[in-house]
């Protein structure tokens, strides 16, 4: 089963960054911006926007599977690593800055996961000696 989360948690993370990054391509190939139906047309007949669209749907379908299988809290927390993701590769792909402030941030996210997969790997409440009754 531990495969199935590393599996699932490493394609929700593709499925967003392929998302933002897509979406990023596709605000580009709109512009100039104008309220126009060849606006809306240059929109609609971008890949980007259907790669957008495409990781959406990758992602929510992901999502739902980990949900029935995967605890909750730890599954929330690390859907937040497609932050940390969403800034590394706009960092190498559209050279976007990363501040200290960016990285003291991903690091928090990493280390708040990290910490919630030790937490659920240990023994379950009934288990744990302070719960024992003497």
């Amino acid at each position: 089963m531990k495969r199935f989360y590393l599996a699932g948690f490493a394609l929700l993370l593709a499925f967003d960054t392929l998302n933002m990054v897509c979406f990023k391509f596709a605000g580009a190939h709109a512009l100039p911006l104008d309220m126009s139906v060849a606006w809306l047309g240059r929109v609609l007949s971008s890949p980007w926007t259907w790669g957008a669209i495409a990781g959406y749907i990758g992602a929510f379908l992901t999502w739902i599977s980990l949900l029935r299988h995967a605890p909750v809290g730890p599954a929330f927390a690390a859907s937040h690593l497609e932050v940390v993701s969403i800034m590394a590769v706009s960092y190498w792909l559209f050279a976007e800055p990363v501040t200290g402030i960016q990285l003291i941030g991903a690091l928090a996210i990493v280390a708040g996961i990290a910490c919630l997969a030790f937490a659920e790997s240990g023994n379950p409440p009934s288990t744990h000696p302070a719960a024992v009754p003497p």
